[in-house]
């Protein structure tokens, strides 16, 4: 399994911002080191998150509740996720229209990292 570093996180951040627009820099360091290594956590010899789709779903639901980062979050969360699922081998078939509401309902609290999981994995190719 490949995982993205706090570094490469921050990379992408930047990168995001430099296209889209906002303002760069971490917020809350602690936060963002909590959503990075969060889906990673085990109890014993128990994965938490044992598949790469429920690890990219907490991905994306540690960085966009967390908010980390100063601007971007929703943006980033999603992008980590899905680069997370592509480095491991997985493509996600979907509609950006689709993509923004599911991120904008995480973000508003209508919806949770279940329902993101369900979502990854409806979405596989």
């Amino acid at each position: 399994m490949i995982r993205l570093s706090k570094e490469q996180v921050i990379l992408l951040h930047q990168r995001l911002i430099e296209t889209t627009g906002g303002s760069t820099g971490i917020r809350d360091e602690g936060m963002l080191e909590s959503a990075l290594s969060n889906p990673f956590q085990s109890f014993g010899d128990v994965e938490l998150y044992p598949s790469i789709q429920a690890k990219a779903a907490q991905l994306c639901f540690g960085i966009v509740k967390n908010h980390p980062m100063i601007d971007g979050n929703k943006r980033l969360g999603t992008h980590v996720m899905l680069v997370f699922m592509a480095l491991n081998g997985y493509e996600l078939l979907y509609t950006q229209q689709e993509l923004s509401n599911t991120i904008l309902d995480l973000a508003a609290g209508k919806i949770g990292f279940e329902t993101i999981l369900q979502w990854i994995i409806s979405h596989q190719k």
